[in-house]
């Protein structure tokens, strides 16, 4: 049973009870993320989901580490482009006190100095860390590679120089003016009663804003094509090759997601069968959807090595050629299909996972959608929809082409438009 109720804060809560579950779990999603960062701020969402846990008026650092284990539950938060999310999950009966505890991290984090210097070094060390993992390193890349100097294109951790220069003071400032009410909403699934539950949140989440808001301003994306090389001494190339994607709420969605479990998305799916299982050119190799409010993009990660890079990259453009050429048949649809309603009734199995469905689709879309409706609209993706998509995400024209490892800066100019 879904509901949705807004707060006199405006404050948007909606909620879904899952009885049968022993669970509970809490969200505040606030729709701000590292695209909403200004010139000077790169990196600063992020580094504010740390300091929301460094300590408030009443509680230490060391006091909410403790508080969330004796509730025997868990606490954390993450931070993507668009959005900065907080969450605990905890047993039902321990639902007042996990609100409570949320509350008074999201009103009365103190950002104190000495606290602010501490966790810069924790965010270098997880800038470090990226830096190591290529995989990772290789993502990064191409997103500013592909986006230019669009916001979406920018870390989301931020590069060191401006984490360093980072005070209290650009924090409380930056709350003041994005952590408003009304970009903020509250996911809340699993077992509680409605009248207790709202009666809670009302009594801890009626704050109204102390800042001046600032009104998000958001341009779409745009894709660009091209090859960039970056050298570095490692046992394999790792590749992104980007095209056009969609945004969240786009009506061709679902169909798109067909389009990529067919590309990419699984073992079955022709990159992995024909790169890697005919081949034997790759380990690792897959496709995957980024999507957001405005705009989206169309990615092809592998690794491989060095001497095979121009093979697997002609590999992945045939794919991406057929498939833009001839679609997909009735027998890839009806795979794919039952592939995503498998993963979609799946991923929904835990009060986390409902709780994110409910908040993204308040965010995107701005009502809930059920699980009966998705999977009608799964059914009725057809073959025709799916060859549409594929004329527009999969033109190479716009291909774009970052490698990272041991191979030289033209080793893929062929394959750019």
């Amino acid at each position: 049973m879904y509901r949705k109720i807004v707060l006199d804060n405006r404050l948007r809560i909606v909620a879904e009870l899952l009885p049968t579950l022993k669970s509970v779990t809490i969200g505040i999603w606030v729709n701000v993320g590292s695209r909403d960062e200004r010139p000077g701020e790169e990196g600063l969402s992020h580094f504010l989901e740390h300091m929301f846990f460094k300590g408030t008026r009443s509680r230490t650092a060391t006091q909410i580490s403790r508080e969330i284990d004796a509730l025997g539950g868990e606490m954390n938060a993450f931070t993507t482009r668009e959005t900065t999310t907080f969450y605990v999950k905890v047993l039902d009966q321990q639902l007042e006190a996990a609100l409570e505890l949320l509350s008074d991290l999201f009103y009365r984090s103190r950002f104190e100095p000495k606290e602010v210097e501490k966790e810069k070094q924790v965010v270098l060390e997880e800038i470090r860390m990226v830096q190591d993992d290529p995989e990772d390193l290789v993502q990064e890349l191409h997103m500013k590679h592909t986006l230019g100097s669009h916001p979406l294109g920018r870390p989301i951790l931020g590069q060191a120089p401006r984490i360093q220069a980072l005070g209290r003071k650009d924090l409380v400032s930056y709350v003041g003016s994005h952590y408003d009410p009304e970009r903020t909403v509250i996911a809340v699934a699993g077992n509680f009663t409605w009248k207790r539950l709202e009666s809670l949140l009302a009594r801890y989440f009626s704050a109204s804003h102390k800042g001046v808001a600032v009104k998000p301003s958001r341009r779409p994306p745009e894709v660009r094509g091209g090859v960039l090389v970056k050298r570095k001494s490692l046992e394999q190339v790792h590749l992104c090759l980007g095209l056009q994607g969609l945004s969240a709420g786009h009506k061709d969605r679902y169909a798109a997601h067909a389009l990529n479990g067919v590309l990419g998305g699984s073992v079955s799916s022709r990159l992995f069968q024909e790169v890697r299982e005919k081949r034997g050119l790759v380990y690792s190799i897959y496709s995957f959807l980024s999507t957001y409010s405005d705009g989206g993009m169309t990615t092809v990660y592998a690794g491989t090595r060095p001497k095979e890079v121009e093979r697997v990259v002609e590999v992945v453009c045939r794919e991406l050629k057929k498939l833009r050429t001839n679609g997909i048949d009735a027998k890839d649809l009806a795979r794919v299909k039952n592939q995503m309603k498998g993963s979609l009734m799946l991923s929904l199995e835990s009060s986390h996972s409902r709780m994110s469905k409910l908040a993204k689709d308040e965010l995107t879309q701005g009502s809930h959608v059920s699980l009966e409706q998705m999977i009608g609209e799964i059914d009725r993706v057809t073959t025709d929809q799916v060859y549409r998509v594929a004329q527009t995400l999969l033109d190479q024209r716009c291909l774009a082409i970052t490698a990272l490892g041991p191979i030289p800066a033209n080793s893929l100019q062929a394959f750019a438009s």
